[in-house]
């Protein structure tokens, strides 16, 4: 077996994991932010939510259905994000997109299990399902930012 042969199963290994145990899965009581996101390309649903208090992501509840790609990315998302600085998780949702569209992987943020997704970018229409929670997650907090 060659090593990278031997990345690609640790990555796969990684990836189903995140899938068979979803982090982040309990609604929140009180969410400060709120979004859904749908892929029709394949059917995937994203129910996103987020405690954000003080300019932190206290809490996260990413509840999918749909693909291993989309739910392992949700809960991916559901550890990186918790704890971080509003703009930091919006950093890291827009590093993570521009490298699952073929930009260098980042050396400024470090992307944990995330970056065992980075493979999805050789089956570009699976690329939408690595993304949905993200792409959910700035919608919310975009949507809620030009609340009144």
């Amino acid at each position: 077996m060659s090593f990278e042969g031997g990345l690609d199963q640790l990555y796969r290994e990684v990836v189903m994991d995140h899938h068979r145990h979803p982090r982040g899965t309990v609604l929140l009581k009180s969410p400060s932010f709120e979004a859904e996101g749908h892929n029709p390309s394949c059917g995937d649903d994203v129910r996103m939510q987020l405690d954000v208090r003080d300019g932190r992501v206290h809490a996260v509840a990413v509840i999918t259905h749909g693909c291993a790609v989309s739910r392992a990315s949700g809960s991916m998302l559901a550890e990186l994000v918790e704890g971080l600085a509003v703009e930091d998780a919006r950093r890291v949702a827009e590093l993570f997109r521009r490298t699952m569209r073929g930009d260098a992987a980042p050396t400024e943020v470090e992307l944990g299990d995330l970056e065992a997704l980075t493979g999805v970018r050789e089956f570009p229409v699976r690329i939408k399902c690595a993304l949905l929670p993200w792409v959910t997650m700035l919608d919310a907090l975009l949507h809620e930012e030009a609340k009144p």
